[in-house]
């Protein structure tokens, strides 16, 4: 394997990371505003406390690997998609700042502020994630000096769109999964019949994106017939899903957990799958793409990259593994906790 196709698939195992592990607290934020009682939306803020920043580590490694690995698919991306860019950045920081802030004062309008607010950057982060894998997909107005030639409408066609709703209901299930497993009680209870009525609009939406990709964007299917052995991701993405909705009837919440994690992994890596050998695809003429080849750095500098990958991965690893040890169990909602 070259050094540019080593990285593109590190930065798809990145990705995948960060979208199981803080996918779950982005769909607990999602749901979090149909819980009434203070007793439960602490509940739920102690469930995912402890883990949310350390997972958004996962986010910022992606980001500081792809820009030196592939500096010019990084500087095109950013051209297209700077606003998205700056919205997503301000909806991190809102839920950052709503999960230190809401527990200063113990007023109900300034926690019912901070609650908004959590809830509503968290839908906003899955969605513009969501909508800019569909518009990766699908191709952008990229021009033959590799600027962005489109404008934000460009950016809002229907399948991305679509992708950014599906977005928002797989993390919402995936959070309503998490605090099934993490929580006990009448408010477990909740969350299960949660986890169902997500699933529904999961399968929905995950079925109406596949028609559309297999119809509009027949390039995503091609390394198919180069690389047969990847419809085995496929049937593990729908096998993982298929066994989601039969692991929470039978109340099986760590099975299903991990089903959906493998959904999500399996579903991150179709994605790079359909755009490899691309960074960024131009829809206005494909010899305008960035590859792997074209907009990766020089080898000495990917080669150094992949020492210090080796180097640091495993410690990541370690600190993750750690933190879910300690923190495991369930939660309750003490009030000396958010």
């Amino acid at each position: 394997m070259s050094l540019p196709d080593f990285w593109f698939w590190t930065l798809g195992a990145l990705l995948a990371g960060y979208a199981v592990l803080d996918g779950f607290d982005l769909g607990a934020g999602i749901v979090y505003l149909g819980l009434r009682s203070e007793e439960d939306r602490r509940a739920v803020l102690s469930a995912v406390g402890p883990y949310w920043d350390g997972n958004e580590v996962w986010l910022i490694a992606f980001g500081g690997a792809l820009f030196a690995a592939f500096p010019d698919g990084y500087a095109t991306a950013f051209s297209a998609f700077y606003m998205p860019f700056i919205l997503l950045l301000f909806a991190l920081i809102f839920r950052a700042v709503s999960l230190e802030f809401r527990g200063k004062r113990p007023g109900r309008g300034w926690r019912s502020s901070w609650d908004a607010a959590f809830s509503a950057s968290s839908a906003l982060a899955a969605l513009l994630f969501g909508v800019a894998v569909g518009n990766a997909l699908q191709g952008l107005p990229i021009g033959p000096d590799k600027e962005f030639t489109g404008s934000i409408r460009d950016l809002l066609e229907p399948y991305p769109l679509l992708v950014g709703a599906l977005s928002v209901s797989l993390l919402a299930m995936h959070g309503c999964l998490y605090l099934d497993l993490k929580t006990s009680g009448e408010l477990q209870a909740k969350f299960h019949r949660w986890s169902r009525r997500a699933f529904g609009v999961f399968l929905a939406l995950v079925s109406a994106t596949t028609v559309f990709t297999f119809e509009k964007l027949p390039w995503a299917l091609r390394n198919f017939h180069r690389f047969p052995a990847a419809w085995a991701v496929v049937a593990a993405a729908a096998l993982a899903t298929a066994n989601i909705p039969r692991a929470i009837r039978r109340r099986r919440a760590p099975e299903a957990f991990v089903s959906s994690s493998v959904a999500i992994a399996a579903l991150v890596f179709l994605f790079g799958f359909g755009l490899y050998p691309n960074v960024v695809l131009s829809s206005l003429d494909p010899a305008w793409s960035l590859t792997t080849a074209s907009a990766a750095s020089s080898e000495k500098t990917l080669r150094i990259m992949r020492l210090i990958a080796c180097l640091g991965m495993p410690f990541v690893l370690l600190y993750t593994a750690v933190v879910y040890r300690v923190f495991r169990g369930k939660v309750d909602a003490k009030p000396t906790i958010y």
